[in-house]
C-alpha cells in the first residue's frame, strides 16, 4: 500500500512562493508518475502538474505554466511543486497523486490510484 504525506500549504501573499512536498512511503515511487492536482471551493478536481517516473517529462495545466516546477527526488521518495508568482486564484486544497502502474509519463489523464490527504493554500490579495 502506497501512502502520500504533503506538507509545505499555508497563507501567502500574492506574488509569493511556497514548496509543497509530498512524502511516499511505498517502494514503487521510483517506478512511478507523480501528480498535483488541486480543488478550489465550488470546483471540481483539477490537474495542476505532473512528473515522470523518472523525471524526464513534465506537464502543466496552462494557468500555471511558467509559474509552477514539479520536481521528484527518488532517492528521498518525495516530489515538489514550487509555485511562484502566486495569485488569489491559486487558492485551493492541493492534492499529490501517484500512478500505479510502472514507468508512466504523469500527462493529467493519467488514471492515478494513491491520493494524499491534501494540503491548503490560501493566497491572500
Amino acid at each position: 500500500q502506497v501512502q502520500l504525506v504533503e506538507s509545505g500549504g499555508g497563507l501567502v501573499q500574492a506574488g509569493g512562493s511556497l514548496r509543497l512536498s509530498c512524502a511516499s512511503s511505498g517502494r514503487t515511487f521510483s517506478t512511478s508518475a507523480m501528480a498535483w492536482f488541486r480543488q478550489a471551493p465550488g470546483k471540481e478536481r483539477e490537474f495542476a502538474a505532473g512528473i515522470a517516473w523518472d523525471g524526464s517529462r513534465t506537464y502543466y495545466t496552462d494557468s500555471v505554466k511558467g509559474r509552477f516546477t514539479i520536481s521528484r527526488d527518488n532517492a528521498k521518495n518525495t516530489v515538489y511543486l514550487q509555485m511562484n508568482s502566486l495569485k488569489p486564484e491559486d487558492t485551493a486544497v492541493y492534492y499529490c497523486a501517484a500512478d500505479r502502474l510502472k514507468f508512466g509519463m504523469g500527462h493529467g489523464n493519467t488514471q492515478y490510484h494513491y491520493w494524499g490527504q491534501g494540503t491548503q493554500v490560501t493566497v491572500s490579495s
